[in-house]
């Protein structure tokens, strides 16, 4: 994990250090692995990726927790499981966090049935 982020472009290393920050404080039984050449986070199923691009990171929670949240995430382009924070934005993390939990939460509910 902190091999991809040193590995990013200065400009998004404190922003990908923040985001890693932000899912393990909300996630703390999460594993962090590597998948699809990106950081991801496992607790009882997926529960996110991020990648840093030139001008956005993009964090990929599984669905349908964006669309779940989408009066929140206004402002911030989206797709089914994806959501970008501008590089010129800071990353919203209490906004994360809630995310993060949301899928938790789902995650737990499906291992449960």
């Amino acid at each position: 994990m902190g091999s991809y982020i040193k590995a990013a472009a200065p400009e998004a290393q404190g922003k990908l250090r923040q985001l890693r920050q932000a899912i393990s404080q909300a996630a703390p039984k999460a594993e962090e692995k590597l998948s699809y050449g990106m950081p991801y986070y496992h607790y009882l199923g997926r529960l996110a990726y991020f990648a840093a691009f030139k001008h956005h990171i993009g964090l990929y929670i599984p669905s349908p927790v964006v669309a779940e949240y989408k009066k929140e995430l206004k402002g911030y382009v989206t797709a089914m499981a994806t959501i970008r924070f501008p590089m010129e934005k800071p990353i919203p993390v209490a906004l994360v966090k809630k995310l993060v939990k949301a899928r938790m939460r789902k995650n737990e509910a499906k291992k449960k049935k």
